[in-house]
């Protein structure tokens, strides 16, 4: 009886260990999200016999359904008639979710200036950093290609900065930070494709003044190396320029030269040393090498930094290309995952910025050599007795003041010394060098006049004055007789 009872125990509890065993298998162990979802509805679990809920969820169950314009008016409903409820919040961020879902340039529109207003009513809510993140998400989805319109870009990168900046300690910052590295991706590209084909047709300046836009402006580029090579390859191009470059002194030709070259043996430099594991650091080696130049090695921080940078890319597969060329928008697949985004606004290099260097390079080359003041461009004047030089101005004659006591032209005359008696060579000249005084002018003549004193001008003014006689001279009335007329007396 004993054995039976002990059996019986066992079995019994066999069972209730089975059991057991098997309630723990069912319950199923909470899902790991790789992101938080913005679309989940935090107030779904929430169990309330609430008007203003149950038009909240009404909204929601609608917006799955994609009924956006119904759950616009429940919501729209819901805030007109209870404005204190404890869910005007969530429903007025749902307004602008309704748009974003539905999509379009004009719903988007929309749903961005619903985000906007959010943050302004709301600005210290832990939702205005949701808000502020969807507002850049409504940009990155109409990205272009990096070969087309970048407007959607410019501002995708602005407003995951803004979001960045004003809510740092937000949980949807880190997704912020690379949803930017994707964006700097696009517009780095951009730039380097536009200054590599510069390069390509020999339009130097303009080549460096976009690679270097994108090599101090985005520096987790995934091809920052190849941009630093651009850079490399446009200096080198200008000193082969300069150097078969007619009627210019040799001189001056070495001088320019070395410049260039020792700015392109920079940019290689710098990819052997911040890029040591991108694919382009070998060719920089051959360049260096090529050139004569040491070839640096880079250290261990900068080994590590480019090794965590390239292990976080995603590789380019066949697959990814593909799909690259079926898609609307740029592909982001090597964007880096590692690193601090720029948060600063781009500096651009402008091609007027790099023509005035290479003028400021050209006046140091031809002023080499030449005494500071001519370097300078200040022209000396010439002296007062040195005949005037074309190059350079001459100087102004000296202004001679009138002496006391002297004699009024402006200079001063010094009396010869006395003749030495008992010289051998005698002075040649007069031997009285004392200037005569100055002679008084004479004076002017008497006025003569016709009449004499004495004389009646009115007298003489009313005698009768002698005719002329006129008989031999023509006139109007009587002509002078001519040839054979001279022999009529009539």
């Amino acid at each position: 009886m004993n054995r039976l009872t002990k059996k019986i125990a066992a079995v019994a509890l066999a069972v209730l260990l089975l059991g057991t065993v098997a309630a723990q298998a069912k319950e199923k162990k909470p899902k790991h999200k790789k992101h938080e979802d913005l679309s989940v509805n935090p107030l779904a679990g929430v169990k309330s016999r609430q008007p203003d809920k149950e038009l909240f969820d009404k909204a929601m169950i609608a917006m799955k359904k994609g009924r956006y314009d119904v759950a616009r008016l429940d919501l729209q409903t819901m805030l007109n008639t209870y404005p204190d409820s404890e869910y005007r919040m969530r429903a007025k961020l749902a307004v602008g979710d309704t748009w974003f879902k539905e999509g379009g340039t004009a719903a988007l529109t929309q749903a961005e200036a619903e985000y906007k207003d959010f943050i302004t009513f709301f600005p210290d809510a832990p939702e205005a950093a949701e808000a502020q993140m969807k507002v850049g998400d409504i940009y990155y989805e109409q990205m272009e290609k990096p070969d087309r319109d970048y407007t959607n870009a410019q501002n995708a990168e602005r407003e995951y900065r803004s979001m960045i900046n004003l809510f740092p300690d937000s949980s949807l910052a880190p997704r912020a930070k690379q949803k930017l590295r994707d964006v700097q991706e696009v517009l780095a590209e951009r730039e380097t494709e536009i200054g590599l084909y510069y390069g390509s047709r020999e339009n130097y300046t303009a080549s460096v003044a976009r690679l270097k836009t994108v090599v101090d402006t985005y520096p987790l580029y995934s091809k920052s190396d190849q941009a630093l090579l651009g850079i490399g390859d446009a200096y080198a191009g200008q000193a082969h320029a300069i150097q078969i470059m007619p009627n210019i002194p040799g001189a001056i030709k070495e001088r320019l030269r070395a410049v260039y070259q020792d700015r392109a043996a920079e940019a290689y430099t710098k990819v052997v040393t911040r890029y040591p594991m991108a694919p382009h650091v070998e060719d920089a080696r051959d360049r260096l090498v090529a050139m004569n130049r040491p070839v640096p090695e880079p250290t261990e921080a900068a080994i590590a930094e480019s090794e965590a940078e390239e292990q976080s890319r995603q590789p380019l597969r066949f697959t990814s290309k593909t799909f690259d060329i079926i898609k609307h928008g740029p592909s982001v697949v090597e964007a880096v995952h590692v690193g601090e985004p720029s948060l600063d606004d781009p500096k651009r290099t402008l091609a007027s910025d790099v023509t005035k260097q290479n003028v400021a390079i050209f006046n140091d080359a031809i002023n080499a050599g030449k005494p500071a003041a001519l370097a300078a461009g200040a022209a000396t004047p010439t002296g007062v007795n040195e005949p005037p030089r074309s190059d350079q101005p001459s100087q102004a004659p000296l202004q001679l003041e009138k002496p006391e006591g002297g004699t009024g032209v402006g200079v001063q005359v010094v009396n010869a010394p006395a003749a030495d008696p008992n010289a051998v060579v005698k002075a040649v000249g007069p031997v009285n060098t004392t200037l005569p005084a100055a002679e008084k002018p004479a004076e002017a003549p008497d006025q003569v006049n016709d009449v004499k004193p004495g004389s009646n001008l009115a007298a003489n003014a009313g005698a009768k004055k002698k005719k002329a006689d006129l008989s031999d001279e023509s006139s109007s009335k009587k002509k002078k007789k001519k040839g054979l007329a001279k022999l009529n007396p009539f």
